[in-house]
């Protein structure tokens, strides 16, 4: 087994759908959930290196030409959107491979459907919007362990969309997201 040691994280398990042959860990939906997942797996020291990939949603302003949902995103800075107090800028620290989609991700304890949410974290100029990452991106921090995010927009988090809809839509994202993964990123030893 090679020395790097890679732990390859979802949020849901549909985003997992197409990584059953994979070995991966689901963490669960949420900020709790995401650093609950990280902080045990990484103490022990074995990890040298964090991929996250699933799914988000595309914020911006409904006038402008929004982001195609079938562009991967790899995330390089996260704010918190529903923390009331100022919250500072986390930076993962993982290997840039898409220099040319790059994007700001907001974090927040709520799934985004209605078009007040949106236009708030647009405001914060936020491009994606997740639950999770800056999560990820802080316990990876903490622990000193490059993180690499990866997304692909499930929906445009606004009122048209349901938590029904994510539903359908993300196991086709899945699909996506495993041939981005075999396509850049196998790691050579993924944690099991």
């Amino acid at each position: 087994m090679s020395d790097q040691k890679t732990l390859l994280v979802f949020a849901h398990s549909d985003e997992a759908s197409a990584f059953a042959d994979v070995p991966h860990i689901v963490s669960g939906v949420g900020k709790v959930n995401a650093s609950v997942a990280l902080a045990g797996a990484l103490p022990d020291g074995g990890i040298e290196r964090v991929i996250v990939l699933g799914t988000a949603g595309v914020v911006g302003n409904a006038d402008e030409d929004r982001p195609s949902l079938d562009t991967i995103y790899q995330v390089t800075r996260l704010i918190q959107h529903d923390f009331p107090l100022a919250s500072d800028d986390v930076v993962p620290t993982g290997e840039i491979l898409l220099p040319d989609t790059q994007a700001t991700m907001a974090t927040g304890d709520v799934f985004v459907s209605n078009d007040e949410q949106r236009a708030h974290i647009s405001g914060l100029n936020a491009q994606l919007v997740d639950m999770e990452g800056y999560a990820y991106a802080s316990m990876c921090q903490r622990f000193d362990v490059p993180l690499q995010i990866f997304k692909v927009p499930s929906d445009y988090a606004d009122s048209s969309t349901s938590m029904d809809d994510w539903d359908a839509i993300v196991i086709a994202k899945s699909v996506q997201l495993r041939e981005f993964y075999d396509a850049h990123l196998i790691p050579a030893s993924p944690i099991s």
